[in-house]
């Protein structure tokens, strides 16, 4: 969602990475050293792009080819690609800044451009056949970086008044597209390029809406107290995965509500859903515990690879997993001890995108990797 702290957002959970930044990111022992774990390789991106040796039980799990990093130093996360696979949206504190800007590069790393101007943004994404870029933002009420929230309250993520933004993927042409001055965010393109699913607080819960890409006929698809967000559309465009947290009893609900007043939220548990894409049919999928978050399907649109610390929920030990659509055969892919999350298939499906901590240079960092697939 949007900053280096969890981010149950896809905007989030950079949801949970950030629980990763909730829980302080680390560099990863043991990739570190680049004369050790890393070849270099000639690319137009840069000089030489690192190809990043992966862990040895993620080799044995055959899902990760050759692995590439496309970012070095800072918060880069919640990366997507663009319809014809040549480029990539993503959000990132680098040059200084302490909150998310949004950047769009090549495929290959090279050419970042900064595209937005100011305040904090989040959640990126092509449309209109790649012409232009959609992202959240909140320079309308500040181009400084919002506050953050009082540390008294624990673990907790801000819910930033953030507005939908479109642009030419070079920056220019802002506008607004939504104007409702709470959180909205979470923006992802249906698969026929007409409808943007979202997640805002406009009527007082945070919940999931669709709208056409040019902000008209604004539908309400989740009605849940609690929070619903993260939304991602089926390859087909017939249903939707999505991540929610919603309170079991009285005093969990009032907490919740409390909480939402002061535009805050505590993301630690959040379990993902499947719902048709008009809202009908909402179904849990996941009852593992932590956070589970981020969540995308395989290219077939049998399956669904998400993010997760369920194995140690008070930890920012998040991997990658795959489940079928029904929630039975979970499957490990990552095995990193810190953050993987964010994943994005690349739309011929032959590679996966995501943000890690592996290959850090210092606390903190997460970056943008790349891998070949090998489908199972």
């Amino acid at each position: 969602m949007t900053d280096s702290a969890f981010l149950p957002n896809r905007s989030s959970l950079r949801t949970v990475a950030l629980v990763a930044t909730a829980f302080a990111l680390t560099a990863c022992g043991g990739t570190a050293d680049d004369s050790a774990n890393s070849d270099l390789v000639a690319d137009a991106s840069q000089a030489a792009v690192p190809v990043v040796t992966i862990e040895p039980e993620e080799a044995e799990r055959q899902f990760l080819g050759t692995v590439r990093q496309l970012t070095f130093g800072g918060e880069n996360a919640e990366a997507y690609w663009s319809a014809n696979g040549e480029y990539i949206t993503f959000q990132s504190t680098r040059d200084g800044r302490t909150c998310d800007q949004q950047y769009v590069m090549r495929a290959d790393g090279s050419d970042i451009k900064q595209i937005s101007v100011g305040g904090k943004t989040t959640c990126g994404y092509f449309y209109n056949n790649d012409s232009r870029v959609f992202f959240a933002a909140t320079h309308h009420a500040d181009t400084a970086c919002p506050p953050r929230p009082d540390p008294s309250q624990g673990y907790v993520w801000p819910l930033d008044k953030f507005d939908i933004y479109t642009s030419n993927p070079d920056g220019t042409d802002l506008k607004r597209l939504t104007d409702y001055g709470v959180y909205t965010a979470e923006g992802i393109l249906s698969p026929d390029g007409k409808t943007i699913v979202f997640t805002s607080t406009k009527d007082g819960d945070l919940d999931i809406y669709t709208m056409n890409v040019d902000g008209t006929n604004v539908k309400r698809l989740t009605n849940t107290p609690g929070y619903d967000g993260g939304p991602w559309w089926s390859p087909d465009g017939t249903k939707i995965v999505y991540r929610a947290h919603h309170p079991k009893d009285a005093e969990e609900l009032a907490e919740y509500n409390r909480l939402l007043a002061q535009n805050i939220i505590r993301p630690s548990k959040v379990e993902l859903f499947v719902m048709d894409a008009d809202g009908s049919n909402q179904t849990q999928i996941t009852s593992l515990g932590g956070a589970n978050f981020g969540p995308t399907w395989t290219p077939d649109g049998q399956r669904i690879i998400f993010s997760s610390n369920h194995t140690n929920p008070r930890s920012r030990d998040f991997n990658l997993y795959v489940v079928d659509v029904d929630g039975s055969n979970l499957t490990q892919i990552t095995t990193h001890p810190e953050f993987d999350g964010f994943p994005m298939f690349s739309p011929d499906g032959t590679k996966l995108l995501w943000a890690s901590n592996r290959n850090a240079k210092v606390e903190g960092e997460t970056n943008v990797f790349v891998a070949d697939w090998v489908a199972k």
